[in-house]
């Protein structure tokens, strides 16, 4: 059996998420968002480290993990 918790929100912001969440489950509607959220934080980080690095630098990194995955060997 699963277990549940209670969170205390505002009421308007409940009424918000209810209407956005639709028939889904809060549960199921909560993980979308928080995985929603961690996509688009790493989309924007990205982005984010494109506009810092040229040409050079991104051509730079390529080479270097090739060299490192061709390198790469696990220790036994």
């Amino acid at each position: 059996m699963r277990k549940y918790s209670t969170i205390s929100i505002p009421v308007e912001v409940k009424r918000v998420l209810e209407k956005d969440k639709g028939k889904e489950s809060w549960g199921e509607y909560l993980m979308k968002l928080y995985n929603d959220s961690r996509i688009y934080r790493k989309k924007k980080a990205f982005q984010e480290l494109v506009k810092l690095l040229d040409e050079e630098d991104l051509r730079n990194i390529e080479i270097e993990s090739k060299k490192f995955r061709e390198n790469f060997k696990l220790r036994t």
